[in-house]
């Protein structure tokens, strides 16, 4: 057993009472991506995976001294204090989580895991030791190449005290600039990813170890490099109580659920080899969306294994709801590992509306749900403020808008609490327009960090610029119904490459209605997809073809297709 093994099952043991009846008896229930380029300056390049030891002993002896981490029984205290409000003062009840059972009142129904107690899979849903349902909710990491500075012990600790945040996700790219897998230090990753459990474990966290593929697209493209990974990470946290394995981030580029799942069926075993029952997330094709397929023909031989779905709001709404719902009833485990509150074309605003139902839903079947990302870079889905050069310590005033809800929605308290109105707001992943009204404060280097969504990225355009070749000639192969409509809203430089990002409207100009379409885009230079969504894409030298996805392939007389978005490399 190892040293932390030791100590949690020390805090485990004196709180052995509470844990007697669940430990994961927690706050009651009251209701509750995508793609993913990232940008990177050359000096967080070189300085992303220069990783020390210091922040690792920070606080650390007096939280061996007390023995139950930051929170427990204090002075002769005979209660546990867990989470914000746990019991206090002799009480013989124990709070845990944000509003967590008080005084002996012992909670009911799905809940919130509180101090961390094995997890396991029972049917669709997540469970204690002693199969109560267990909600995890919390947020994820940017890239830790690129935002290392956010993983450390006070910023986790403000999560899980202040903004009521059960668990944290580690997000490792594999194949951008600076990847594990294309040149990154993969020995100071590592390292900063074991910070990051120890940092989560030691305030009560849950933690999610992110194989974060995204670029790569097809998870067997660095299968050995995974199963080394996952064999090295399983060995060092088997006995960990709170550590998850996300084996492949989002699938995409038209892989298919038998590749994404020959693929889990080489890693899983690895990480059974060490750890027998830790609990497994699997990614699902079309960036980590189509949780259907997965339920249609699963995983089998192999208990705790978990699908992730990923969503953006203000794109994705009713129709990957329903695939969600549909999949979970049919027995599905389903956990949301990564989702936004604004669309994925980087141009819409934050669509609280549809963030709302998505969060009603989760929470009705007591699904997971970590939200994108931890950083001030600039983008709506980051939680702070690009002007905010702050690692820890973040008030009202630090949080972008999607912050702002994030803390609401978590039912945090403390200095971050409540949310700010809507506004003109960037993109998670791709080109945006930044943080609402942030603007760069005197001095704060961070507010240089590129808002453009692909590693290296030099410049960004806005308007974009729109040299010869890169307006695309459009039409229909099958029918004259079918009007198509491409708009040119971004454009970066990479590289000394050239990026675009398009977004197209078809619409059915005929008598009849369709029950689906094609549609073939012409560019002058070859053509690279780099991302797409809301169609399924092929590409062949000079042409673009898009297909309807199954949930807007019906066209009505005059109905359209909308929000039709792909980012493309054109060579001149």
């Amino acid at each position: 057993m190892t040293i932390r093994k030791m100590i949690m099952c020390g805090s485990v043991l004196l709180i052995g009472i509470f844990c007697a009846a669940g430990c994961g008896r927690v706050q009651t229930q009251a209701g509750g991506g995508s793609p993913a380029q990232d940008s990177v300056t050359e000096e967080q390049e070189a300085s992303g995976a220069e990783i020390g030891d210091a922040g690792m002993e920070a606080g650390e002896a007096e939280r061996e001294e007390a023995g139950i981490g930051a929170d427990g029984a204090e002075d002769g205290e005979s209660g546990a204090g867990i989470g914000a409000d746990g019991a206090e003062n002799g009480e013989s009840g124990a709070g845990i989580g944000a509003d967590g059972a008080e005084n002996g009142e012992s909670g009911a129904g799905t809940r919130t895991a509180g101090t961390p107690c094995p997890l396991s899979v029972s049917g669709a849903r997540l469970t204690d030791q002693d199969g109560n349902p267990v909600q995890l909710r919390g947020i994820s990491t940017h890239g830790l190449a690129w935002y290392p500075e956010y993983v450390n012990a006070e910023c986790f600790r403000q999560l899980k005290e202040e903004w009521a945040a059960n668990v944290v996700r580690l997000a490792m790219y594999t194949a951008e600039s600076g990847g594990y897998c294309t040149g990154g230090n993969q020995e100071d990753l590592k390292a900063l990813v074991k910070e990051g459990v120890e940092y989560a474990t030691d305030c009560g966290l849950y933690v999610i170890i992110d194989w974060h593929i995204l670029s790569d697209g097809n998870p067997n493209t660095y299968l050995d490099q995974a199963k080394e990974f996952f064999r090295e990470m399983s060995g060092e946290y088997a006995e960990y109580e709170n550590v998850l394995y996300e084996i492949c981030n989002e699938p995409n580029g038209g892989v298919s659920w038998n590749d994404i799942k020959a693929y889990a069926e080489q890693v899983i075993p690895v990480i059974r080899e060490q750890d027998a029952d830790g609990v497994i997330l699997v990614g699902t094709p079309n960036w980590s969306q189509y949780v259907d397929q997965a339920a249609a023909d699963p995983i089998t031989g192999y208990d705790n294994i978990m699908y992730t779905l990923h969503f953006y709001a203000a794109t994705h709404t009713d129709s990957l709801r329903d695939t969600m719902v549909k999949a979970v009833e049919a027995g599905l485990p389903v956990f949301v590992s990564e989702y936004g509150i604004c669309d994925a074309s980087g141009n819409g605003a934050i669509d609280r509306t549809q963030a709302d139902k998505w969060m009603e839903v989760m929470d009705e079947y007591g699904i997971s749900y970590v939200a994108w990302n931890l950083s001030n870079k600039s983008e709506t889905s980051a939680i702070l403020k690009n002007s905010c050069g702050k690692t820890s310590g973040f008030n009202r005033e630090d949080l972008s808008d999607s912050g702002a809800w994030l803390v609401e929605t978590l039912g945090g308290s403390g200095n971050a609490g409540g949310a700010s109105a809507d506004g003109p707001m960037g993109d998670p992943h791709l080109p945006g327009t930044g943080n609402g009204a942030d603007t760069k404060a005197p001095g704060d280097d961070s507010a240089d960090k590129p808002a453009s969504p692909a590693p290296g990225t030099e410049s960004v355009q806005n308007p974009p610029k729109k040299p010869a070749g890169t307006e695309p000639g459009g039409k229909s192969p099958e029918s004259d119904q079918l009007s198509v409509q491409t708009k040119l809203i971004n454009s970066w430089e990479q590289n000394q490459e050239s990026y675009y990002q398009y977004e197209a409207t078809v619409t059915n100009s005929g008598d009849r209605a369709l029950d689906s379409w094609k549609i073939i885009l012409t560019f002058e230079g070859d053509i690279t997809l780099e991302n797409g969504w809301n169609g399924n894409y092929q590409t062949e030298g000079n042409t673009l073809t898009i297909t309807n996805m199954d949930y807007n392939g019906y066209l009505d007389t005059g109905g359209s297709a909308e929000n039709i978005g792909f980012i493309l490399k054109i060579a001149p």
